[in-house]
């Protein structure tokens, strides 16, 4: 029995009780040595909806805060324009006698309003009333509890003051500490950017005000500020409140919104935000600081301790964080890496991001996270559907975060709701829905541009196709089938059947299918005939997002809805009518439908790549030829580009199991950017990460972040549903390492350890039964998964 066991053993196929559970992840902080002076030194915290950025200080403690329901704007309007639609032929018609300059202002009359903006909530202030300088000031954000804490020594008394946000009980919770008793001397004020009253009460601040525009047709807001003394004086005079003589002082915040969905009215329909708001204020009566602070953690890391990393030999007696994290961000710059503990701490960084901005149903995390400084951020700060917002969710399966997309799912509801007036409206087409460039909080779908924007953003109606993808992926990971038949399906269906109809036959060979008008999102070409231009037929990022639409709805109407034969069939047949890929002059991908030139070869997106990933219908091992030619497209790009696109590189040379030229594009995410207002002699700027983790495009837009995590899980395991790849992208770099909990498809976690770029311990755990083919020190296994158990590799 004894020799049989062993056996399997060695055949990787018999399943014990325990995991192989040995990463060494040491302490995970962020740390600093001063107060931040600017947007990009500030600390993040987060509930999922309200959030704020700790900027820490001695005179002038600021805290941004942020509300993720808090935009400019109403419920779409679905009148406007309802005969755009006439506009359609006459486009096709200039494109097809390849009229592009033409087509390019004939696509003018196909654009509606842009976007809403995301706007910043308001900003607290703790002003230090007593005298003398302070020393020893420190400032650091703790990953594994999502506890901020900053302290100083000042006048022989050490202040401590410590920061969460707390998802269970809706607010943000500020302990304050002093050594000495009654050492606390600070007045407290609240402001903000946009139209607000404040006003002080014992021991409270209320501030209620709406969002930027007409006050009856926007958001409005109550802030509460509530005060709980240990001792000492706590007294108000007009908006202020004094705290004097205080040893301890717990602060808390609370907010809420009018938004009460995506198509209701924020005032005549809108959420009792006043009422909400109290009752939240009230609720902090019941519990002290160290329940609220316990009950924080423990929901926090229920998510964050899912997944733990070590890249490198990593151990928890070395002090990583000998010096702060800005130094050692441009000491790895300079250097070109070298710090395992930087990479590990970054990876997680992401993780610890996305359960911080995305757990509000309907609202999903937006080009800023959830955190802005500006009254109108950059690019409103809105949902960019052509990269941006599939991006912010590529790390939530894989590393263990599955719940966080939630929001997008709830968010994806609205834009179908919406999008198929768009459909009608924009392109005549009366079944399914379609999404575009940009979205907002009130989930608009149309194609922006205004009527005067160019169309190399404005005029692209596949955000809805391509956002579909990672409805599948959480089937693929969670094995969900009730998800994947009440929330995914009909979402599925609905993207398939617009495109369908929006389909037509290659006028240059008969029984081929296209789309048309195309772009190839922000990007531009130049024609053989020297015209720069953006619109043309049949681009090869429309047909990526189509094959993978296709394929899903295809296989989760045969999982779920076998009795849909008719639509089965109609998918089935379109996908293989669809044009193929095409090989360029320069050995690379074409991106249009002719082997044009690039405006600029080495432009910041890489749309048509979309079928290597985050799609899987171009790979090494199956599409050898188009794997080749997707290298050489990236080649041409280079390394030089924005945070979010290094992001999105990282992954694509990963799936090409490339592993030194992904961790060489991971090192330049993790170069070191100047913040944005920063004039210093010693200013940098590029495309990066910030002093405070954050990504720089710049500025600062958070899928950078998502994208770098989502980069190293997909170095260290790919996988299908029927297969498992273990390191197949690894650098030399991270020759040793650990992993728990990394996710797979097929519905089961991963954990690993490897020495000299080869693994030595492996265990599978399943949700489902399964058997699978297990890659990995250059030998393939067939591997039994049996749900619930644990399957050791070794």
């Amino acid at each position: 029995m004894r020799k049989k066991i062993l056996t399997l053993l060695i055949l990787g196929i018999v399943a014990l009780p325990m995991p192989a559970r040995q990463t060494i992840q040491p302490a995970l902080k962020l740390w600093y040595n001063r107060p931040a002076d600017f947007f990009e030194e500030s600390m993040p915290i987060g509930n999922g909806k309200l959030g704020a950025l700790i900027y820490g200080g001695v005179k002038d403690n600021t805290i941004y805060l942020n509300d993720l329901t808090f935009w400019t704007g109403k419920p779409v309007d679905n009148t406007t324009d309802s005969t755009a639609y006439r506009w359609l032929p006459k486009v096709r018609e200039a494109l097809f006698r390849e009229d592009y300059a033409l087509a390019d202002s004939l696509q003018l009359h196909l654009q509606g309003a842009n976007s809403q903006f995301y706007q910043p909530l308001g900003t607290l202030h703790f002003h230090d009333l007593s005298s003398g300088e302070a020393t020893e000031y420190r400032r650091q954000l703790d990953l594994d509890s999502a506890l901020c804490q900053d302290s100083y020594r000042k006048n022989g008394i050490h202040y401590t003051r410590e920061y969460f946000a707390s998802h269970p009980d809706k607010l943000i919770a500020i302990h304050l500490k002093a050594d000495k008793r009654g050492g606390i001397r600070t007045k407290m004020t609240l402001t903000a950017q946009v139209p607000h009253q404040v006003k002080a009460s014992a021991g409270q601040l209320t501030m209620t005000g709406h969002a930027m525009g007409d006050a009856n047709n926007s958001i409005h807001f109550c802030t509460v500020v509530k005060v709980d003394g240990k001792d000492g004086k706590v007294s108000f005079r007009d908006s202020t409140i004094y705290l004097d003589g205080l040893t301890e002082a717990t602060v808390y915040i609370v907010n809420e919104t009018s938004f009460n969905g995506f198509d209701k009215h924020p005032v005549k329909e809108g959420s009792p935000y006043i009422e909400m708001a109290m009752d939240e204020a009230w609720h902090t009566v019941n519990y002290n600081y160290e329940t609220l602070r316990r009950r924080h953690v423990e929901d926090y890391r229920k998510y964050f301790e899912r997944f733990k990393l070590a890249l490198g030999t990593l151990d928890d007696k070395t002090d990583y964080n000998a010096i702060p994290t800005d130094e050692q961000l441009k000491t790895y710059t300079d250097k070109g890496g070298g710090n395992a503990y930087l990479e590990t701490l970054y990876t997680q960084f992401g993780r610890y991001l996305l359960i911080s901005s995305s757990r509000t149903p309907g609202v999903p995390a937006n080009l800023q996270g959830l955190w802005t400084t500006h009254l109108f951020s950059p690019w409103r700060g809105n949902y960019t559907v052509n990269i941006n917002l599939e991006e912010n969710y590529w790390p939530a399966e894989v590393s263990n975060l599955s719940e966080m997309t939630q929001p997008l799912f709830s968010f994806m509801k609205g834009l179908a709701a919406n999008g198929r007036v768009s459909a009608h409206h924009y392109y005549g087409i009366n079944r399914g829905w379609c999404s575009s460039h940009n979205s907002d909080l009130w989930a608009m779908t149309n194609p922006v541009g205004e009527k005067r924007e160019s169309p190399e953003w404005s005029n692209w109606n596949m955000g809805g196709a391509w956002l579909s993808q990672a409805l599948w992926e959480h089937y693929a990971f969670t094995q969900n089938k009730e998800f994947l038949k009440t929330t995914a399906l009909p979402l599925l269906k609905g993207a398939s059947e617009f495109m369908l109809d929006w389909l037509v036959e290659n006028p240059n060979k008969p029984g081929e299918l296209i789309t048309a008008p195309s772009t190839s999102p922000e990007n531009e070409y130049k024609t053989d005939k020297g015209y720069h231009g953006t619109t043309c037929y049949g681009g090869a990022a429309d047909l990526a997002i189509l094959r993978e639409l296709f394929a899903n709805t295809s296989k989760a109407i045969a999982l779920t809805a076998p009795g849909d034969k008719k639509l089965k069939r109609e998918i089935d047949h379109a996908l293989a009518r669809l044009r193929p890929y095409t090989i360029g002059h320069m050995g690379d991908i074409n991106e249009w439908y002719y082997d044009w030139n690039d405006w600029d070869f080495t432009h910041r997106h890489q749309s048509h790549l979309i079928g290597l990933y985050p799609g899987h219908h171009i790979n090494v091992a199956e599409t050898p030829a188009l794997a080749q030619a997707a290298r050489r497209s990236l080649e041409i790009k280079g390394d030089m580009t924005t945070g979010w696109s290094t992001g999105w590189r990282i992954n694509l040379w990963a799936r090409l199991h490339d592993g030194t030229m992904a961790y060489r594009l991971f090192q330049k995410l993790l170069t070191y950017v100047s913040p944005d207002n920063y004039q210093g002699a010693d200013r940098r700027r590029s495309g990066g990460t910030y002093p405070n983790l954050f990504d720089a495009h710049p500025p600062f837009q958070i899928d950078g972040n998502f994208g770098g995590t989502a980069g190293v899980c997909e170095m260290l395991v790919q996988s299908s549903e029927d297969w498992l790849e273990l390191l197949p992208a690894i650098p030399d770099a991270w020759k040793n390492g650990a992993v728990n909990g990394l996710c797979a498809r097929g519905g089961y976690e991963v954990d690993m350890v490897w020495r000299n770029g080869k693994v030595v311990k492996a265990s599978l755990k399943g949700k489902t039964n399964r058997l699978i083919a297990v890659k990995y020190n250059g030998r393939i296994k067939k591997v039994t998964i049996k749900q619930g158990k644990t399957t050791v590799i070794e």
